[in-house]
């Protein structure tokens, strides 16, 4: 087995309760970092060794320096940030019923959430030298850009767009920033009764198993993603046994992409 070299490294988790978040925090707290969960709600995140959870509304300005601050108080140090939270709303009227308010919503849980953890982990990384940011984008950011996620693919692209300038002035600082980018991956987002299948299902007038089904046949691997499998690349890219990757951006997708 690798080490990733993260034993005691201590690592924030944003959107940390359910889904990809919930699959990272467990994914670092095994390799044993001492991890800082933060979300909405907790539960989840109870009994889990090596984790402390913090009940914090994170698209709330000071929210998410209040998760970093707490990981500070605790532990003294963050050396991992991965920026996870977000959300998406379908919008199947169009883009003229798509209005500022949803835009700027989208870019608040999408962009700004993580721009502020970002500002807050780097003010903290900087004295140290050290540091690893992780991202979690989407292929809508660059692939097929899809109407029906036009704000949320729009905010999902300025993080790339963040995450590469910032590469540049905090490389030489030590600090790395790198992104992944899922297609389409089992979370409740995806397969929630309330989720992408069920809505556009009921949109379309087919039931949410024909969705999935009909997303599936445009990935080469035939499957969606797993969330622990976005997790173990989240958890790769954090480790120092990738200290000079920054910059870039993996996408995990079941071959979904074609272009290069």
């Amino acid at each position: 087995m690798m080490d990733l070299e993260l034993s005691g490294k201590v690592a924030v988790v944003t959107g940390a309760s359910k889904g990809i978040g919930l699959a990272v925090v467990r994914v670092l707290a095994d390799e044993g970092a001492r991890v800082v969960a933060g979300a909405r709600t907790v539960d989840t995140l109870a009994g889990l060794d090596g984790v402390t959870a913090l009940e914090v509304d994170l698209v709330r300005p000071g929210g998410p320096e209040a998760l970093v601050a707490h990981a500070l108080e605790r532990h003294g140090q963050v050396d991992v940030l991965v920026n996870n939270v977000g959300s998406v709303h379908l919008r199947l009227d169009g883009f003229l019923s798509t209005t500022d308010a949803d835009f700027e919503a989208s870019l608040q849980t999408n962009f700004f959430a993580a721009l502020r953890a970002t500002r807050a982990a780097v003010a903290a990384m900087l004295p140290r030298r050290t540091g690893a940011i992780v991202n979690v984008a989407s292929v809508n950011a660059f692939f097929h850009p899809d109407g029906l996620v036009i704000d949320y693919g729009a905010a999902k692209a300025a993080l790339l767009n963040l995450a590469k300038a910032l590469s540049q002035e905090l490389g030489p600082e030590g600090i790395r920033i790198n992104s992944v980018s899922p297609g389409q991956v089992e979370t409740e987002l995806w397969l929630g009764d309330q989720g992408i299948a069920a809505t556009i299902g009921a949109a379309t007038g087919v039931d949410a198993a024909t969705v999935r089904s009909r997303a599936t046949a445009g990935i080469p691997s035939g499957r969606f993603s797993t969330a622990h499998e976005v997790a173990t690349l989240v958890a790769l890219l954090a480790s120092p046994r990738t200290a000079n990757v920054t910059g870039a951006n993996y996408v995990i997708d079941g071959g979904l992409v074609k272009t290069l």
